[in-house]
């Protein structure tokens, strides 16, 4: 990236800067001596001169544009011009019209399996050696959690009321008992649902069931839905033994029962103690929600940079939202570690466009009115700024909505773009935790800490409640190096312990994925 005044220009090749602040029509900006095709179109190629009032995050054209044109951003076209584009004007959603349409074919083209990378081995739990570590828990089976909880989830809707007052109950009476807290987990499903529906429940709770974050686990039903403790209990297969069941038709009293299960769970889990784990067993997941024109030049690339540390030391990071990876997809597919690999890509996107046309909906009907708002045109550019979350390391495997993660390196995970739907599946899916940029703001959590990441200081200091970390100091003059270094050892405290802000606010939901009849 490169500062002139208060633009920034991302990509040598871009012709199009964005504002740092908002713009006035014949402000004049600093604009270096750019290309042979801006020389050309003023005696003092020095000067950009803005043409419109420019709002913060959004685009200014840096040289004339022509109908037809493509626009160039982060090096790569993110749309074309819908009409002429005079230098210094205004680029959005009123002269800039999407490339995206119908399904592509794509082509194999990746060397990363001719190379033969090597596979990165995580180091033996009991010896952290030169890895950086943070203070977790030992679980059954090898795994490691970050927090201490006990969760308490129905297997069906009609039965949250009583899963809320049994965890309202229990945290006034174990709060000080050596456990993070408890937890219910409400959602409205699992009754009444058919084939696929069913499935997706199933596989999200089963998810968080086997969760390492939860020291133990009370799985509430009712006893007549379709996803019944019997049906919940084969879809989970090996049954977690830090697990209980309560089916509420079948006991006489379910609060009293509840509170006598819960007290089992919490005297063992209060047995666990934090010790030294190496970072090479994190699990992150990455989301971004509420993006504007500075999410793809700061949260997300310092997110991408933070990604491809964790994985360089052999952890594993989980990237999702499907529909908005659409123009950008071939960035991935060209970094896929093994045919196999670029061929499950392939078919992760395809079968969203399909979704979308099942429903007669455009597939490109993306960004937000939120996102236009901060400053994002078209799903390519908003794709584009996503996708750098997930850094330049290979793709390592795709999972289907609600698999669980078992290769280290990065991920790439089925999941939409709505931000509670795909940050439960990445849970699900066994992050740790969270990064979430955003540019707008959002309070929300999921199960697990949701870590809030800022776009721009604006949003950091009227929002503080909200924001974990803010990635406008980018803009301000810290270098990527030394935000990275920041956010790494953040996320290691919170790995540690440290509260989120979500989980200082209390704020966490649960939310799955739907798409079928429901009786």
């Amino acid at each position: 990236m490169q500062t002139f005044g208060r633009v920034i220009k991302i990509h040598d090749t871009d012709n199009v800067a964005i504002a740092l602040s908002e713009l006035l029509p014949e402000e004049q900006i600093p604009a270096g001596s750019g290309g042979e095709k801006e020389k050309a179109h003023s005696r003092d190629s020095e000067i950009l001169m803005a043409r419109d009032r420019i709002p913060a995050g959004h685009k200014i054209a840096w040289t004339d544009i022509s109908c037809g044109e493509n626009l160039i951003k982060y090096g790569y076209p993110i749309g074309h011009a819908t009409r002429d584009i005079r230098r210094g004007s205004w680029v959005h959603t009123h002269n800039v019209k999407t490339n995206l349409e119908g399904f592509r074919e794509y082509r194999y083209s990746s060397d990363l399996e001719k190379q033969g990378l090597p596979e990165k081995e995580n180091p033996a739990f009991e010896s952290a050696g030169p890895c950086p570590v943070f203070q977790g828990y030992a679980r059954a089976g090898g795994k490691v959690g970050i927090r201490n909880e006990i969760w308490i989830l129905p297997t069906v809707g009609c039965i949250n009321g009583t899963a809320e007052r049994l965890a309202q109950m229990a945290r006034s009476r174990y709060e000080k008992r050596g456990i993070d807290g408890i937890f219910a987990f409400s959602h409205p499903y699992g009754c009444s649902q058919l084939g696929g529906d069913l499935k997706h429940t199933q596989k999200i709770l089963s998810g968080l069931i086997r969760h390492p974050n939860a020291g133990g686990v009370l799985v509430l039903g009712l006893g007549c839905e379709s996803n019944n403790l019997a049906e919940m209990k084969k879809a989970l297969g090996v049954l977690p033994e830090n697990t209980a069941f309560m089916n509420l038709q079948d006991v006489p009293d379910e609060i009293g029962e509840g509170m006598a299960a819960l007290e089992t769970l919490v005297q063992r889990a209060e047995r666990a103690k934090r010790q030294p784990v190496p970072v090479s067993r994190l699990k992150i997941g990455l989301k971004c929600g509420g993006s504007d024109g500075f999410s793809g030049m700061t949260a997300n690339p310092l997110i991408g940079m933070v990604s491809d540390r964790l994985v360089s030391l052999g952890g594993t990071v989980i990237l999702t939202e499907v529909p908005e990876m659409f123009g950008a997809e071939t960035i991935l597919m060209d970094r896929c570690i093994s045919r196999s690999v670029f061929d499950q890509v392939v078919h992760l996107i395809n079968d969203f466009k399909s979704y979308f046309i099942r429903y007669g909906q455009t597939i490109y009907e993306n960004p937000s009115p939120g996102n236009k708002e901060g400053g994002i045109t078209t799903l390519e550019e908003k794709s584009l700024g996503c996708i750098r979350k997930g850094g330049t390391s290979p793709v390592m495997d795709v999972l289907r909505y609600g698999d669980p993660a078992t290769a280290a390196g990065l991920n790439l995970l089925n999941g939409p773009g709505n931000d509670l739907v795909s940050s439960t599946a990445l849970a699900a899916s066994g992050a740790h935790l969270i990064l979430f940029s955003t540019g707008r703001g959002t309070p929300f959590g999921c199960p697990v800490p949701t870590v809030k990441i800022a776009a721009n200081t604006s949003l950091a200091e009227k929002k503080p409640d909200w924001i974990d970390f803010n990635a406008g100091v980018l803009l301000a003059g810290l270098s990527a190096e030394q935000a990275a270094d920041q956010l790494f050892d953040l996320i290691c405290r919170m790995a540690s312990g440290e509260e989120t802000r979500n989980e200082e606010n209390g704020y966490r939901e649960i939310a799955i994925f739907k798409d079928g009849v429901t009786l």
